[in-house]
């Protein structure tokens, strides 16, 4: 196993909620347009809990394509039940492609870095949220951040408005 893998597979063991309702993605989704805005990051957030769009917010300067690219990443961890980065690394690690080894439609499904599964102890994989608009890395990061913050932070317990 790479490093990369073994680094992007610990994110996932790490980053595990004990719950997550409508108000969780809400809170979710607000940390991650505010650290994007925090860095004039013009990305598209998506926070989904199984087939349900809970959040979506498309900050100034992305387009459609965002959109499309966090459709594909989130089929990506629907399917494969890890991170949309995790699946390409591991890929990678095999001196392999994602397009080209997995067999998927590339028109449908992206193994590039922005999508993360949302697990909740005891239950397994409930919902995915995604990023689109940096690099695949940055928005892999910005994903992670957001999460280990939210996992810390005082928000857990405050309403949404």
């Amino acid at each position: 196993m790479s490093d990369e893998v073994a680094r992007l597979a610990d994110d996932e063991r790490r980053l595990v909620l004990d719950r997550f309702d409508h108000d969780d993605a809400w809170r979710l989704g607000r940390l991650l347009t505010d650290l994007a805005r925090e860095r004039g990051a013009a990305v598209t957030v998506g926070v989904r809990r199984g087939a349900q769009r809970l959040f979506h917010c498309a900050l100034p300067g992305t387009s459609a394509d965002n959109d499309a690219w966090i459709d594909r990443k989130c089929r990506v961890v629907e399917r494969y039940a890890e991170s949309s980065y995790l699946v390409g690394a591991r890929f990678r690690a095999k001196g392999r492609t994602f397009e080209d080894s997995s067999r998927l439609d590339p028109g449908r499904y992206a193994a590039h870095g922005g999508a993360f599964p949302l697990r909740v102890r005891g239950t397994g994989m409930v919902g995915v949220v995604a990023v689109s608009g940096l690099a695949q890395g940055e928005d892999h990061a910005l994903v992670v951040e957001a999460l280990e913050r939210f996992l810390a932070g005082p928000h857990r317990s405050a309403p949404h408005p």
